[in-house]
């Protein structure tokens, strides 16, 4: 989502109005589930994606259609058996798409591109929230910022936001939300090669990474792409550098095992909902042992350790221990937001 602002915001200065093509409700085996969004100009789509196929070619025909009539409206593809069949898709089930008209004169707008990035830029939990009985209503919301834009939020949809795309409706309003930017962290603990490979693949898919490194030379922020910040730190002192949340992701991947247990046992002391260490199991079994023996950690707060890191996919180089690592990561991040309200 901030890549979407972002463009939004560039497009705009080349005088570009836009449609912003959203699925607020989907049901069956539809390739892309609420929240699924993809930008259109006057020559086509621009940036992101409602699952492609045919519904995402149509829905690309009826936003250029909009661009023209300057006028935001909703539709529901009905995709029983037959008209599966007809327009070549492979998933089954009904979409909802909602097409907001954006217009580039349009100060709101503006404005909220700039405020996203700069709560992206924050390190804030905030929210989209879209007006769907308005032309360009959209507001963010904060809640230490409180609400900005146009659309018009009852004070009760704010305090019931959650981490899931919702919509709320009534005879007085019609509203879409979507929290789209959020305090989590990944830390990652070491600057070797899985690092290198891993930080790039999960800021792809939208984790916000900060690497931690003791050696210099692999405290190199041109080693890791994609990470909004890499530290040179003193991993005996992790307390000295940062501070773990509940909504943090902590990767452990250090050059030995020793400073894997220092960091190990500063960890268990957090709340952070994700603790993955690289290692075998053999690794596992010694450095468990020094947890409880030297340092005094209860056997059961060893479970919230997740060693060998990552799926199980027989992944044997860095890129291939990389993307186990994230597959796993995204596991975790939407069994998180499913239970949460």
């Amino acid at each position: 989502m901030r890549a979407l602002f972002q463009k939004i915001k560039q497009q705009f200065l080349k005088g570009y109005d836009l449609v912003l093509v959203s699925v607020t409700a989907s049901s069956g085996s539809t390739p892309r589930g609420a929240g699924s969004r993809m930008l259109v100009n006057k020559n086509g789509r621009v940036t992101g994606t409602i699952g492609g196929g045919a519904v995402e070619y149509r829905a690309e025909c009826m936003a250029l259609d909009i661009l023209e009539r300057k006028e935001s409206c909703e539709h529901q593809f009905l995709l029983n058996r037959k008209d599966v069949e007809n327009i070549g898709m492979i998933c089954g089930g009904d979409v909802t798409v909602f097409f907001q008209y954006l217009d580039h004169n349009d100060p709101i707008i503006a404005e909220i591109t700039e405020t996203a990035e700069k709560f992206y830029e924050e390190r804030r939990d905030f929210w989209l929230i879209c007006d769907l009985l308005t032309t360009s209503g959209m507001s963010l919301y904060s809640p230490a910022c409180g609400l900005i834009g146009n659309a018009n939020v009852p004070s009760f949809v704010l305090s019931s936001l959650s981490a899931k795309p919702h919509r709320y409706r009534s005879k007085d309003y019609d509203l879409f939300s979507e929290q789209i930017g959020t305090s989590e962290t990944v830390y990652v603990f070491g600057g070797g090669h899985v690092s290198q490979k891993l930080v790039p693949i999960l800021a792809s898919v939208d984790f916000r990474c900060i690497v931690l490194e003791d050696r210099p030379e692999f405290a190199d922020p041109a080693l890791f792409p994609g990470a909004v910040e890499t530290m040179l730190c003193d991993f005996n002192h992790l307390d000295q550098y940062i501070s773990i949340t509940a909504a943090d992701y902590c990767c452990v991947m250090t050059r030995g095992h020793s400073y894997d247990t220092i960091v190990q046992a500063q960890l268990l002391a957090t709340p952070a909902c994700y603790i993955g260490v690289i290692g075998s199991r053999t690794k596992k079994a010694a450095v468990f042992r020094r947890l409880v023996e030297e340092y005094g950690i209860d056997e059961q707060d060893l479970n919230r350790i997740i060693s060998p890191i990552g799926l199980e996919i027989k992944a044997e180089t860095p890129a291939e221990i990389a993307i186990s690592i994230t597959g796993q990561m995204i596991q975790i991040r939407a069994d998180r937001k499913a239970s949460l309200k």
